[in-house]
């Protein structure tokens, strides 16, 4: 996993914990947005994170 592999999961943790407190924390549902974003981010962080197999590499 590369440096901005885990920046991206760091993101997704903060953006969902800070959503899930604040909707607690407050009720309201404003901090949803939050939960949504920080699905999009897993979901950006896992389509580009993958690697990419090289056919001619010989190990």
């Amino acid at each position: 996993m590369n440096g901005a592999l885990k920046a991206a999961w760091g993101l997704t943790a903060f953006v969902v914990l800070v959503g899930l407190v604040g909707w607690i924390l407050t009720g309201e549902a404003f901090f949803a947005v939050f939960l949504v974003l920080g699905v999009l981010t897993a979901v950006g962080a896992v389509l580009t994170g993958r690697s990419v197999r090289k056919e001619n590499d010989p190990s």
